[in-house]
């Protein structure tokens, strides 16, 4: 399959039409879907991430290659759903209420759709309630919560606390993020999780489906 390069370098290239067809091309040549995922698609994002991390992308660069890959996954995600695939885990998603930013969510939902994750995008200002029945509809095992806010931040243990008071704490990972958040903070408010950036945030969600029971 040499001649699938070209899929890993348009992801890796941010080249969202590109990858679409190259995927096209692939799957209506009999290429096997999860092969074009785990061989050329996830690494191409696992170099997106090593480029940020060594300072050669910025964020622009990720949300070309998050797009790209999404655009491609478009296609082979139905396909994946036909045969029983299930996804790496399912993801609940969203900045928490009274804040209404959601740059930072909307790119680390991208990343973790790349990395094969099912992603439920809640938007903004989401209450605790909210994120609850998401869980419990979509059977969620990862909450990931966003605060670019100081005075929001608050809403994060909250959202905890609520998880826990309604029984769901055990059966989810809770992870943030976001501008003014710290590791310390995070571990202070009870989450499993602190990611500073979208790539931190999908390696914690893969080592998070890796022991949520």
């Amino acid at each position: 399959m040499e001649d699938l390069r070209p899929l890993f370098d348009a992801v890796v290239g941010g080249d969202a039409a590109v990858a679409r067809e190259l995927t096209r091309q692939a799957l209506d040549q009999g290429s096997d879907p999860l092969t074009l995922v785990n061989q050329f698609m996830a690494p191409a994002m696992d170099e997106v991430g090593r480029r940020f991390e060594s300072g050669e992308y910025f964020v622009p660069e990720l949300l070309l290659s998050a797009r790209a890959m999404k655009s491609a996954l478009e296609l082979i995600r139905p396909l994946l759903a036909a045969r029983g695939a299930e996804p790496v885990g399912r993801v609940v998603i969203g900045t928490v209420k009274g804040d209404l930013h959601d740059i930072g969510t909307n790119l680390v939902a991208a990343m973790l759709e790349g990395g094969g994750f099912e992603v439920f995008d809640l938007g903004v200002n989401v209450t605790p309630e909210k994120f609850m029945a998401a869980v419990r509809e979509k059977n969620a095992n990862i909450v990931a919560m966003s605060a670019l806010l100081t005075t929001t931040m608050t809403s994060m243990k909250t959202t905890i606390d609520a998880f826990t008071a309604a029984g769901l704490r055990q059966q989810v990972k809770m992870l943030v993020g976001g501008a003014p958040l710290t590791k310390q903070y995070a571990d202070e408010i009870g989450a499993d999780g602190f990611g500073a950036n979208a790539v931190e945030a999908v390696a914690l969600a893969r080592e998070a489906v890796a022991t949520v029971a």
